[in-house]
C-alpha cells in the first residue's frame, strides 16, 4: 500500500465500513514496476508519501533495460540506478540538452554541458543562437572545434571533370602552428566509404607543404610542393590533370608533374566538392588517400575552375559561386566575438561563425550569467547524495532525499 494523497497502490486502508460494504479485501500481490498518470511517470518507491508492508520484488530490474541513450543499469539488492553517458540526465537518462532545440536556421545544436548548448551555425548565419545574418565573400575557416566538427562549404558536383580540369585559388593562413600541419583545403569523391579504388581529387597541407592527390581508380598519384614561403601573406595555387597526367604550382615554386599508375584515365566523381573541411565527422568515411585529419584554418578565396583547355574559369555551385550548404563558416577578417560579451570572466570563442562563451567553474549559461546549483552535475565539488537519491539545494549546502530503504546524510546507509 503507497498512500499517494488520494491514490493507493496496491491496496486500500481497512476500515469496519469498509468490511460491512464489500465484505473481505486483498490486497494486490505481486510486483508493480511502471506507475504513469496522465502519461507522467511516477517512480513508485522514490515518490510515495508512505507506504507499509512492502519490501523491494525480486526481480532484477536490469533485466528490463529500463536505461535510455545508452545508459547503463545497476542494481543491487536495495536499489537499481542508471549510469546515464556524457550528456544525458534523468532517472533513466531520458533527457538530452539538444531536445529542445534552440538553435535557429538549420544549425546544428551540440550540448556543451548538461544544460547549454552551442549552434554550429549553418553558412550565411551566425551568433549565439545563428540568428544573425552575415554576408560571405572570402570564408573563413577554423579547422576542426572542440565538439569534432570541421567547418565546410559544400558545392555542387562539378560536372565533365572525367578526363580534365584545372583549378585556381588562393588562400591565407591562420596564424598559428596547428594550420600547416594535415589540414584539407578541397576534396571531391566518389562514394566516400573508405572503399580502397575508390576515386577521389584532394588538395591539402601536410606539415608546411601542399599535398594534391587523385585517383582514377587504379591507384594515387601524389604531388608534394617544396615548403610554404610564410612570409607571403596569401598563397596561390594551379593545378590541374589532362587524362593520367597531373600538375601542381605553388606560388614562385617551379611546375611539378605526376602520371597515375595503372591503365585508367577517367576521374569518376559523384559527391559534392567540399571546401575547407569535411560534412563526415570522421575523415575514416572517406575514400582511402591522404585523409587530412583536420579542416582548414584561414581563409580561403577566388576558388576557380574549369574542364576544358578552351574554356573561361568559373567558380564552382549552381548558381556559380553559391554553395549548397556549409558549417561554421565566416568572413575572413570579421570577428563574432566582437559582437558578444561573455560575463563573469567567461571567455568568448569563435569557430568561422560560430561563437559561444567557455564559461568559468561556478557559472553557466549562453553569456556565463547564470550560477551553477549545488546539486548540478557541473558544480565544483560534486555533491555527495548517493546514487538513487536526489539532492535538494538549501540556501546553504544542500540536502539529500533518499528513497525507501536508505538513509544516512548522504543516504549511504541500507
Amino acid at each position: 500500500q503507497l498512500n499517494f494523497g488520494s491514490i493507493f497502490l496496491g491496496n486500500v486502508p481497512v476500515h469496519e465500513e469498509v468490511h460491512r460494504c464489500a465484505g473481505r479485501i486483498y490486497g494486490y500481490r505481486g510486483c508493480i514496476r511502471d506507475f504513469q498518470i496522465n502519461h507522467k511517470e511516477l517512480f513508485i518507491t522514490d515518490e510515495a508519501l508512505e507506504g507499509r508492508n512492502v519490501e523491494n520484488c525480486n526481480v532484477p530490474i536490469c533485466d528490463y533495460h529500463p536505461c535510455h541513450n545508452g545508459g547503463t543499469c545497476t542494481s543491487d539488492e536495495e536499489n537499481w540506478y542508471c549510469e546515464c553517458p556524457k550528456l544525458y540526465t534523468g532517472k533513466l537518462c531520458e533527457f538530452a540538452t539538444c531536445d529542445e532545440n534552440p538553435c535557429g536556421n538549420g544549425a546544428t545544436c551540440f550540448p556543451k554541458s548538461r544544460r547549454d548548448v552551442v549552434c554550429l551555425c549553418p553558412y550565411g548565419r551566425s551568433g549565439i543562437l545563428c540568428s544573425d545574418a552575415v554576408n560571405i565573400t572570402q570564408p573563413s575557416f577554423s579547422g576542426t572545434d572542440v565538439f569534432g566538427y570541421t567547418s565546410f562549404l559544400a558545392y555542387s558536383t562539378i560536372p565533365n571533370i572525367t578526363f580534365y580540369y584545372e583549378f585556381h585559388l588562393k588562400f591565407q593562413l591562420a596564424n598559428h602552428h596547428s594550420a600547416l600541419q594535415d589540414n584539407l583545403i578541397f576534396f571531391t569523391g566518389q562514394k566516400g566509404q573508405g572503399l580502397n579504388g575508390d576515386d577521389f581529387l584532394e588538395l591539402g597541407l601536410r606539415n608546411g607543404r601542399v599535398v594534391y592527390s587523385y585517383n582514377l581508380g587504379s591507384g594515387t598519384a601524389t604531388i608534394i610542393s617544396k615548403p610554404l614561403d610564410l612570409t607571403l601573406n596569401v598563397h596561390v595555387i594551379h593545378l590541374g590533370r589532362n587524362l593520367q597526367k597531373g600538375w601542381l604550382k605553388v606560388d614562385d615554386q617551379k611546375n611539378k608533374t605526376v602520371t597515375s599508375p595503372g591503365r585508367l584515365v577517367g576521374l569518376n566523381v559523384f559527391s559534392q566538392f567540399y571546401l575547407g573541411g569535411y560534412r563526415e565527422y570522421t575523415p575514416e568515411l572517406l575514400p582511402k588517400g591522404p585523409r587530412f585529419k583536420n579542416g582548414f584554418q584561414g581563409c580561403i578565396f577566388d576558388v576557380q575552375v574549369r574542364t576544358g583547355f578552351n574554356q573561361g574559369f568559373k567558380s564552382p555551385g549552381i548558381p556559380e559561386g553559391h554553395p549548397n550548404s556549409g558549417r561554421s563558416v565566416g568572413q575572413c577578417k570579421d570577428s563574432p566575438c566582437s559582437l558578444i560579451k561573455c560575463r563573469n570572466g567567461g571567455k568568448c570563442i569563435e569557430t568561422g561563425s560560430t561563437v559561444y562563451c567557455d564559461c568559468p567553474t561556478g557559472w553557466k549559461g549562453a553569456f556565463c550569467t547564470e550560477t551553477v546549483s549545488v546539486c548540478e552535475p557541473e558544480h565544483e565539488p560534486p555533491h555527495l547524495c548517493q546514487q538513487g537519491s536526489t539532492c535538494v539545494p538549501l540556501p546553504n549546502g544542500y540536502t539529500c532525499h533518499c528513497p525507501l530503504g536508505t538513509t544516512g546524510a548522504y543516504c549511504e546507509q541500507g
